[in-house]
């Protein structure tokens, strides 16, 4: 079985990018299992049709009918594991973690304990997933979600960025926890992927960025309306434009993915390098917005 963690900033796709990696492994025979770790709990929607599933939080709520902390009530309740798993597209096994009620406890911490859960109660042996696919929440990599680095929750960490300084900021905050439990035997980076997310993009600023801290890029996802179709749908472009260019990408980022590449433990860019970067995005920002200042003038 392996297990691979989607990390990357609030906003930047990673559950676009992991579900429909989920259905092209599905597609290719795999049987593939996606946790999403987020309290919105979304991240497999496109799986479901947009159909809402219970989450493990809200499940182990109901049981003791008290709002407490996820692991004040996790150890020792009966679960069964179909009020926690629902098969989605090509019978991708879907869970979504959920959250702690607000204000009360660490939503880092209860994906760990809700995880901890579906091993306690037989999920990965019973159905047998050949993939487990977590999309995790997280710009800044604080203690709480830090635990799924520390304890190795997967075989490896895929970052998805974009090209602007707030994406790369977030990038090297996840590099920077990944690095500190990677000697301990914490999950190491597996590589990044690039998601275009509009004109001021730009792939080699990525590409070195990910030379620096020593990985590389494994895939780069256009900007696409059938994306954004597909998504109104409840679906994957995977599923909705199977033919189409950028499913064909997402079908050799998950081929890459797959592959046996050695995981690396980062080496984060220092606090002096980042602002020389933010200098170089601010040019480019600047450069790009006065071509256009003078393109809208000469069409007057």
């Amino acid at each position: 079985m392996i297990q691979i963690a989607f990390f990357g900033k609030g906003g930047i796709g990673k559950s676009t990018i992991a579900s429909n990696v989920a259905a092209s492994l599905a597609e290719k025979g795999l049987k593939v299992m996606m946790i999403g770790c987020d309290p919105k709990s979304d991240c497999t929607r496109n799986l479901r049709g947009d159909v809402e599933i219970p989450t493990i939080s809200e499940v182990l709520r109901e049981k003791v009918q008290a709002s407490l902390e996820i692991d004040e009530f996790i150890y020792g309740k009966e679960i069964r594991p179909e009020e926690v798993v629902f098969e989605g597209y090509k019978g991708i096994l879907c869970a979504e973690t959920g959250g702690p009620e607000p204000g009360v406890g660490c939503a880092g911490r209860g994906i760990v304990i809700a995880v901890d859960l579906l091993k306690r109660i037989g999920v990965f042996d019973d159905f047998g997933p050949d993939v487990v696919i977590y999309d995790i929440l997280g710009d800044i990599v604080c203690g709480g979600f830090g635990m799924n680095l520390r304890q190795g929750m997967a075989d490896k960490a895929i970052i998805v960025t974009s090209s602007d300084y707030l994406s790369l900021y977030a990038a090297n905050n996840i590099c920077r926890g990944i690095s500190r439990y990677a000697e301990r035997g914490g999950t190491r980076l597996g590589g990044f992927v690039y998601n275009v997310r509009g004109a001021l993009d730009d792939i080699e600023l990525v590409r070195e960025f990910s030379e620096r801290v020593g990985s590389k890029i494994l895939g780069s996802i256009p900007s696409s309306n059938e994306i954004a179709e597909s998504e109104i749908y409840g679906q994957t472009i995977i599923q909705r434009y199977p033919q189409s260019k950028v499913s064909k990408i997402f079908n050799a980022l998950s081929e890459r993915l797959m592959e046996g590449d050695e995981p690396v433990r980062p080496r984060p860019l220092t606090s002096s390098e980042l602002s020389s970067l933010a200098m170089r995005i601010r040019g480019r920002t600047k450069e790009d917005f006065t071509r256009r200042k003078k393109d809208a003038e000469r069409e007057r």
